[in-house]
């Protein structure tokens, strides 16, 4: 009996440490610093969402997009830049992350009844969405960002239809509109500690997703004429429900801070200790000379003049090439010498820019370094601010007054219903531009200019947008795209002697869902500048400018 009550206890004792060190195992495989899904608080990810939303729009219209709208150039690593080698290799996967984690806030905000972050997050997913069939085309959206029920049709996504895609972001928009109708006391949480756009102002978000609406309404006014225009005049008619941003104050921006490399303004020099990032990008001649020749301010607050202006003067002897009172004097022999002809350099005093796609941009204007990055001192740096980790005026700027009010300008010269003129509207989008830069004080002289002053043509409303469009070029390429304004012109050493239009479908995405790639290719038109690449190139057409006769 002894001998049996011992083994019931030894198999009771064995059974309890076995199930103790489970549940202890258990407890030693949750990670109590991480976040469960199932009870985090969607604050703790949309923070995420937004800031490397508002960097990714930064990344395209400062850097490459920039080079293809001739914003700037680069005189080191310029390939992609300055000449469009893409290499094929352009990924849209850091885009759908951020829409995954988007994706994550919302369900947690309809779970928790949370209508505010339902409303923010439909924002972004329609911004985020725009972008990418801004610069692809047909794209994942209706069957995108489902991967977890995994099953075929999620796993591997059919491509939506740019038109659908636009009609379903403006769909989710209005969704949006509706959300945040609300006063921010009204609801039931707060996005305060994790906006870094509005400091959770739901008003302001209603703003963005309405304005929203309108940059898509006239993204597709080309092939969709009747359904852009009602929807442009409905929101025009009716300020109270469909509220707008009207004025900088309300611009959505995203501002730095200067804790980190990922969380300052790219390219800044306290986390580049010799500058190479901040120095590789130089102005572009485009940008630059239109900027001048309307004697704009802006230009000064962008970039730094030219530090030793070069001066060719005949009366010097032969062979001078000297550096006197901050000038680099040169007879007309030494151009000769180097197989320089006069009108291949800039004698400007002020701001000289790099031409766009040239061989050896390093080099331009006699340029003493021919270095990767060259130390230039005869072409125009960056303002000094963008060496800089934040500032004042270092913003990532997703959409502004100046943007909306240059569409509404756009919306009246096509004699849509808007409620003012579309010169009206176009000098409140400079007024407003200047405004952004802390230059308010000077628009007045700048818009009685004979070449600035409205000439009733989209020409030079388009022109204007492209300027004002500086560290967000991306807009300015989609405009460029349905208007083929302004008129630029491919460098000499580009890979195609016309600007771009899209962006490759990236390898890996063909190779891991090839067949819905291929139908997605199949919808694209070719063009006597896409025939080397195939269907899948950047100068192949998607659908929102097929049949235009634009740009090119």
């Amino acid at each position: 009996m002894i001998i049996k009550n011992k083994l019931l206890f030894g198999w009771a004792l064995l059974l309890l440490c076995t199930f103790s060190c489970k549940e202890d195992l258990i407890e030693m495989n949750i990670n109590p610093n991480g976040a469960s899904p199932e009870t985090a608080n969607p604050n703790l990810v949309l923070s995420t969402v937004l800031t490397e939303a508002g960097k990714s729009v930064l990344n395209l219209g400062y850097q490459d997009i920039a080079g293809v709208m001739q914003h700037t150039q680069k005189d080191g690593w310029s390939g992609a830049h300055n000449s469009y080698d893409w290499n094929r290799s352009n990924s849209w996967s850091g885009y759908y992350g951020i829409l995954r984690n988007n994706q994550f806030v919302y369900d947690r905000a309809v779970e928790l009844d949370q209508e505010l972050h339902q409303g923010v997050t439909l924002v972004i997913r329609g911004m985020m969405f725009g972008l990418i069939t801004d610069l692809w085309g047909d794209a994942p959206y209706s069957l995108a960002l489902k991967g977890n029920e995994v099953t075929p049709e999620t796993t591997f996504p059919a491509y939506d239809t740019q038109e659908n895609i636009y009609r379903g972001i403006l769909d989710e928009l209005e969704v949006a509109n509706q959300l945040l109708s609300r006063p921010k006391g009204d609801y039931n949480s707060s996005i305060d500690g994790a906006d870094v756009y509005y400091n959770g102002d739901p008003s302001k978000w209603r703003k963005m997703a309405n304005s929203l609406k309108l940059r898509y309404y006239m993204r597709i006014s080309e092939k969709l004429p009747d359904f852009a225009k009602q929807g442009i005049e409905t929101i025009l008619g009716n300020p109270g429900m469909y509220p707008i941003i009207t004025n900088p104050g309300d611009d959505a921006t995203m501002a730095f801070e200067s804790i980190s490399k990922e969380s300052s303004w790219p390219n800044n020099t306290k986390f580049d200790v010799d500058a190479s990032n901040y120095r590789r990008l130089k102005m572009c001649q485009t940008l630059v000379e239109a900027m001048r020749s309307k004697n704009d301010p802006r230009l000064g607050v962008w970039a730094n003049p030219v530090e030793i202006p070069l001066v060719v003067d005949a009366s010097l002897p032969e062979g001078t090439d000297k550096i006197e009172g901050g000038k680099r004097y040169l007879s007309p022999d030494v151009l000769e010498s180097r197989s320089i002809a006069l009108e291949d350099i800039s004698q400007n005093a002020d701001y000289v820019g790099i031409p766009p796609g040239i061989a050896g941009a390093q080099v331009y204007n006699m340029s003493p370094d021919a270095n990767q990055a060259a130390f230039n001192p005869h072409v125009s740096w960056l303002n000094d601010r963008y060496r800089e980790p934040t500032g004042p005026l270092l913003k990532a700027r997703l959409i502004s007054a100046s943007e909306v009010n240059f569409i509404l300008a756009e919306a009246a010269l096509k004699g849509w219903a808007v409620g003012g003129t579309a010169e009206e509207y176009y000098n409140k989008a400079i007024q407003s531009s200047f405004t952004t830069w802390g230059l308010s004080g000077s628009v007045d002289s700048y818009l009685t200019q004979e070449n600035v002053k409205f000439d009733g043509t989209v020409k030079q409303l388009i022109e204007q947008k492209w300027i004002a469009s500086w560290t967000a070029a991306a807009e300015s390429w989609f405009d460029y795209r349905r208007t083929g304004y302004p008129e630029l012109e491919a460098g000499p050493f580009t890979i195609r002697s016309v600007l771009p239009v899209r962006l490759y479908y990236m390898v890996e995405e063909r190779n891991l869902n090839e067949a819905n790639v291929e139908v997605a290719m199949s919808r694209l038109e070719t063009t006597n500048f896409s025939e080397v690449d195939g269907a899948n190139s950047a100068w192949s057409k998607p659908w929102v400018i097929q049949g235009t006769g634009k740009p090119w």
